[in-house]
């Protein structure tokens, strides 16, 4: 078999960590390629992070991922390991160092971080499905902006053992592919679960975030919305955050900031890597965060999820726009896609602060762009929305 390098087009693939690893050839994923985000660790390898300057100063592994250990098992074969933003801590896929993936199903467009190698590598169907992982959105957001399926499941749902993290409390592994049946075949093998699904009890439409999201991005889904409703019942409007959704992304942006900064402080400060922007700019945020504003945040994310809990009882299932819009283009100016960051991530809290499964469908299209739906469970109801995912008719 030639190398993925050779057909990779569209700079999904990493070049300076690019490693092949056959799969067992047996069980549910016989047959089936696939390509892991470069967070994730091959044993005799080096994990690049998104960043020449980690990849120099950290020694190979000497222990395969568990997730991706868990889809070799199923007889995946791993093709190659995938771009990502630098140290995860991005939602665009501009990376200044190796490049922006190319997002086939939106032209002149970013694919989206920090996942952007694994989404761009789906949505170019060069792979059946791939690895990636979601601490703020970074399944999600490309999954939203290239046109596939994405899931971040429950939080400790998927072992993250090998691989880099960066704000633990919220860290997820992901996966996406282009059609619901694979993705609740590859999630199967992820949750290592094999129960049936619960049946849905009822669909709850988040007000609040459709009003943030706006009327062209609340019409282009209606119809998703309507084939959501013809399989899940009529939606119940619900406010989500009653204080507002900002107020809760200030939350998630704090302790994540805290996180990042405990977790890799001490090798930012010692190696001084040449951060790209945006990066740099968040991980100088980070650094000026103090133990006094983390301490009563961290109450506040356990009261946002108990009323995640509340909401989502019973088996309730939330829709919502997976992003305010479609993705921005190639080389926006930095101000404007920070200010797009923080819209979207007012979406994107959300299952982050409660620790919640989110699926994104590709749902729509918006000035001829992919645009997101996504349906949100309570803490581990990851396969219900798998198995809803394949109900939807989305075509």
């Amino acid at each position: 078999m030639a190398s993925i390098l050779d057909r990779d087009n569209v700079n999904a693939f990493c070049r300076h960590t690019h490693i092949e690893c056959a799969g067992s050839g047996q069980g549910p994923l016989a047959g089936y390629t696939f390509g892991a985000k470069d967070i994730y660790d091959i044993a005799g390898h080096r994990t690049g992070f998104g960043s020449p300057e980690w990849l120099a100063t950290h020694a190979a592994a000497t222990v395969t991922a568990a997730a991706v250990q868990r889809l070799l098992d199923a007889g995946a074969y791993m093709l190659g390991k995938t771009h990502t933003d630098e140290l995860t801590y991005s939602l665009t896929g501009e990376n200044a160092h190796y490049g922006t993936p190319i997002n086939v199903n939106a032209p002149g467009r970013i694919p989206g971080g920090s996942s952007s190698g694994s989404a761009a590598a789906v949505a170019a169907k060069l792979v059946n499905f791939a690895l990636g992982s979601d601490t703020g959105g970074s399944v999600r957001a490309p999954a939203s902006f290239c046109g596939i399926y994405g899931m971040r499941p429950s939080h400790g749902r998927v072992p993250l053992d090998g691989a880099c993290p960066l704000a633990a409390s919220f860290d997820t592994a992901g996966w996406f592919a282009r059609e619901p049946e694979l993705l609740e075949k590859v999630g199967r093998v992820l949750l290592a679960d094999n129960r049936p699904a619960p049946k849905p009890s009822r669909l709850l439409l988040a007000e609040d975030a459709f009003a943030l999201a706006g009327e062209e991005v609340t019409h282009a889904l209606q119809p998703a919305m309507e084939w959501t409703s013809s399989v899940l019942g009529a939606a119940q409007p619900v406010t989500v955050a009653a204080e507002g959704l900002p107020q809760w992304y200030q939350v998630f942006r704090t302790l994540q900031g805290a996180e990042v900064w405990a977790q890799h402080g001490e090798w930012l400060a010692r190696v001084k890597p040449n951060l790209g922007p945006g990066v740099r700019e968040r991980v100088q945020w980070a650094s000026t965060v103090r133990a006094s504003d983390v301490t009563p945040l961290r109450d506040r994310r356990e009261e946002i999820a108990r009323r995640m809990h509340e909401l989502l009882a019973d088996d309730a299932v939330l829709v919502l726009p997976t992003l305010p819009g479609i993705a921005p283009v190639r080389s926006t100016p930095p101000a404007q896609l920070d200010e797009f960051r923080g819209r979207a991530m007012n979406l994107l809290c959300i299952a982050g602060l409660a620790r919640l499964p989110q699926l994104s469908l590709p749902a729509a299209k918006l000035y001829g762009c992919p645009l997101g739906l996504s349906l949100v469970a309570a803490r581990n109801g990851d396969s219900m929305l798998l198995e809803i995912a394949r109900r939807i008719p989305l075509q």
